[in-house]
């Protein structure tokens, strides 16, 4: 058997070793603050005196894990408060010189902002408040314990709820929509970790007030109380709310060039520093047959996860517009070649060669698409179809491409007729543009690009031609039902896909 053998060590060496060890010990152990000593200084009830540290360290523990499930970032409070050895960080900031109060302060007249101060929990706040400064409230150190517990997890909550809804919107969109698919950033733990990090709470929550033009014009309208013309004030209030939270939300243009597109507007615009240097109309998807009963007041749905959007209707994105085709040929999605193009030929068996209408099995051209029975049920799913160029191709003489989920796009049209009607939601879900060859001009500049456009789209003889865009343009097709214009007056419309209607609901459901 083999011993292992160890130096020898005399006794102030060990003395001093021990001491070391001691010293490491402490050092790895975080030192608290003295809550107590804290809070009584402020409130001037000896009751707070009496508090020990570690015992409310561990009293915080217990209870938020009791509560943790009944926050809306639970992860990220357990987080903080765990990096922070479950001290009272906003109590320990924010209780002197009445911060916290003024901050509570802010909460309350969220209302400003078309926010109800119930989704803050502010009745809680103001009634921990109240109590922390009553004497005749606490009288047990128990009760002391937990109503220092209670203020800070709900101010922390509350507190970075309202920060995250101004900087961020409260809601997230791609939650609510369907067809949503512009990038928006949402909070992190960066962002989160803002009203614990500030040394005034009251200047930090001034500080995110959102600054931008439109939703100080919005603000300004609301707290005016005005009213839109043919509907209430209750009604203009609703559309105000809906309109402010989406300007909340971090995906509005940081580009100096883009192409606009209000979906409720029916326009469209390319902005250049910030103006607008070509304006025109457009028409958009149709939408849901909105009946009078479809108020601002509930969207009814089993399962209030998605919105349930028509099929035709034109989705909210965010792209790059890297591409045209001149004299474009139309691959027919198979929802309209079932829904109406079979429908049509069953109809009239020249139907597809008076259109221009190729049909294709497997990918080989049908020679004879006349011999075909088009009533059959799944005609429309077996065969494809495609539209060549020409006068009345539904694409007109040129399309802008970009990416996207929906297989949309900008394009000219034949059916100039339409944009004479006020309401323009009239198309499968691509938007049509009233001036193509205007659009190309202002995206592309003059030079021998642009004359080839111009060009291929006047010839007589139209062969598809794809051209790239030197340099990318953003496009978004957005969905704003309330704006200031140039000269600051408020512009109103109507919510023809009913997406203020389910916005709305999602933020009545938070109070």
């Amino acid at each position: 058997m083999k011993f292992t053998t160890y130096p020898k060590l005399y006794a102030p060496q060990f003395i001093l070793l021990g001491a070391l060890f001691l010293f490491l010990l402490q050092s790895c152990k975080k030192s608290h603050s003295d809550i107590g000593a804290v809070v009584f200084k402020e409130t001037r009830n000896k009751i707070f005196k009496d508090i020990e540290t570690e015992t409310f360290v561990e009293k915080f523990k217990t209870t938020f894990e009791k509560q943790e499930k009944q926050y809306r970032n639970p992860k990220f409070l357990r987080a903080f408060y765990e990096s922070n050895d479950f001290e009272p960080v906003l109590l320990m900031k924010n209780l002197r010189k009445d911060k916290l109060k003024e901050a509570i302060a802010v909460l309350n007249n969220s209302t400003a902002h078309g926010l109800d101060p119930a989704i803050f929990k502010t009745s809680d706040l103001n009634e921990l408040m109240e109590k922390t400064y009553n004497k005749k409230e606490i009288k047990t150190l128990d009760e002391a314990y937990q109503v220092l517990i209670d203020l800070e997890l709900s101010a922390a909550n509350s507190l970075s709820n309202y920060s995250n809804a101004l900087q961020f919107g409260i809601i997230s969109p791609r939650k609510i929509y369907a067809q949503y698919y512009t990038a928006t950033k949402r909070p992190d733990s960066v962002s989160f970790l803002q009203v614990f990090q500030t040394s005034d709470i009251k200047n930090f929550l001034d500080s995110i007030q959102p600054k931008e033009k439109q939703y100080v014009a919005l603000q300004k309208a609301l707290q005016d109380k005005i009213v839109f013309p043919g509907i209430s004030q209750e009604e203009t209030e609703r559309v105000l709310k809906v309109n402010l939270e989406r300007l909340r939300w971090k995906n509005l243009p940081t580009e100096d060039k883009y192409v606009w597109v209000n979906i409720p507007d029916f326009k469209l615009d390319v902005m250049e520093d910030g103006k607008s240097v070509l304006n025109m109309k457009v028409c958009v998807g149709e939408g849901r047959e909105l009946g009078s009963k479809d108020k601002l007041v509930e969207y009814d749905e089993n399962d209030l996860k998605k919105d349930r959007p028509f099929n035709r209707e034109t989705p909210q994105l965010k792209s790059m517009i890297h591409s045209v085709q001149v004299n474009p040929v139309w691959n027919i999605p198979e929802s309209i070649a079932t829904n109406e193009i079979t429908k049509y030929a069953a109809k009239d068996p020249y139907y597809l060669a008076n259109n221009n209408i190729d049909v294709f099995e497997d990918g080989k051209l049908v020679e004879d698409p006349e011999t075909i029975d088009w009533s059959a049920a799944d005609a429309g799913k077996r065969y494809a179809f495609k539209q060549r160029p020409g006068d009345d191709n539904s694409l007109g003489k040129i399309k802008f491409l970009f990416q996207n989920e929906s297989s949309v796009y900008l394009h000219d049209t034949p059916a100039k007729a339409a944009f004479a009607l006020s309401m323009r939601a009239v198309s499968h879900g691509c938007v049509r543009l009233e001036k193509p060859l205007e659009l190309a001009e202002v995206l592309f500049g003059k030079g021998a690009k642009y004359d080839k456009i111009k060009t291929g789209m006047e010839s007589e003889n139209p062969v598809a031609t794809d051209i790239g865009l030197p340099k990318q343009v953003p496009v978004y097709l957005t969905y704003f039902t309330c704006w200031a214009d140039e000269t600051g007056k408020l512009q109103f419309r109507k919510d023809i896909y009913g997406l203020d209607i389910v916005l709305f609901t999602y933020l009545q459901r938070l109070a």
